[in-house]
């Protein structure tokens, strides 16, 4: 497991509440340093960091001297608008003394399960981490409601990871790790040190709750695991594969056909003939030789208005023709799927 992790290019890390606000005493800023020390290191050796941060609620709850975690749902958002601003003041003020940015990432259910916010969340973090960015990520508890909540930072630490295609998920706990069994009632059980995520005996062993201050327990974190190494590039493209309703059609001149079979590459303007349909950004669209095989399909980074303006042109004049520019590519490598 830990050559997983030295080997990773781009990493989740998610920490939560407990770690955080020192279960519960208010912001552990001790911790946050050590944190940032390490993520700063970890730039320093060439990784892309993301991280997902628990803690808003547990620190609004502390800051307004409540001494449970409120039910109402009106509190528990007071407390995270409150709890938020000590939470990004305190990374904010870590990185700094490693010469970091960071940034602000609040995000909700729907923002994951729409293809086109999806895709501009995966847009900005990738933007981000292009320019050296550490993105601090939290669910947006100020607006959710049960109808849009993504549960749990242990789910929204491996949606992340799917969103940029992480190579590994790091989930920081107040716990040793996984036992075979509790260990406060079986002193005979065992720590798993490895696994393999999605065996299910893993969720009889995690069947506890989590604190009095997090929504998620260990369960959570299998569930995660197992979210995350089923997701990633192989899932987000069998979704693509399967999806038999195109929204629309692209027809390739040959060299766009050649780039794509030859593996690795996006799709750009210059490289498109002609379009049909009337899709929006982020819906699937076939990918068509001139003798109308389908070579492709994949998640289109605009519409079908926009990219018929766009066509035949390189990707350095779509500024120039639309007014503005949100990719360089009409579909990115990472969001294609090859059709055999």
């Amino acid at each position: 497991m830990s050559s997983v992790v030295q080997d990773a290019h781009r990493l989740v890390v998610k920490v939560g509440s407990s770690l955080v606000t020192n279960d519960g005493r208010g912001l552990d800023h001790a911790a946050v340093a050590r944190w940032a020390e390490e993520i700063a290191a970890l730039k320093r050796g060439g990784r892309e960091v993301v991280l997902v941060s628990s803690g808003a609620i547990a620190e609004g709850i502390a800051r307004l001297g409540w001494t449970a975690r409120p039910k109402a749902i009106h509190e528990l958002q007071a407390a995270a608008a409150v709890g938020q601003m000590g939470l990004v003041q305190a990374y904010e003020t870590a990185f700094m003394q490693y010469g970091l940015h960071t940034a602000q990432v609040l995000l909700t259910h729907e923002d994951l399960a729409d293809r086109r916010r999806y895709l501009n969340a995966r847009t900005t973090l990738r933007t981000l981490l292009e320019l050296g960015v550490i993105p601090i990520i939290n669910e947006n508890d100020t607006v959710t409601t049960d109808e849009i909540r993504v549960g749990d930072n242990d789910t929204l630490g491996a949606l992340v990871a799917n969103l940029i295609e992480a190579d590994v998920l790091i989930i920081l706990t107040d716990q040793a790790g996984l036992f075979t069994a509790d260990p406060r009632r079986q002193p005979e059980a065992t720590l798993v040190r490895e696994a393999r995520a999605g065996d299910v005996a893993l969720e009889a062993m995690a069947g506890g709750v989590g604190s009095t201050l997090a929504r998620g327990g260990m369960l959570t974190k299998i569930l995660a695991a197992k979210r995350a190494a089923r997701s990633g590039a192989s899932t987000v493209k069998q979704w693509l594969a399967d999806h038999v309703q195109l929204a629309g059609k692209l027809v390739l001149d040959a060299g766009a056909v050649n780039a794509l079979a030859s593996g690795g590459k996006s799709l750009l303007p210059i490289g498109v003939v002609a379009v049909d349909g009337a899709f929006e950004r982020g819906e699937v669209v076939g990918c068509f030789t001139p003798e109308g095989r389908e070579v492709a399909r994949g998640l289109v980074n605009y519409s079908a208005p926009e990219t018929a303006r766009i066509l035949r042109k390189p990707s350095s004049e779509i500024e120039s023709i639309l007014g503005y520019v949100d990719e360089a590519e009409l579909i990115h490598r990472d969001n294609l799927v090859l059709l055999r």
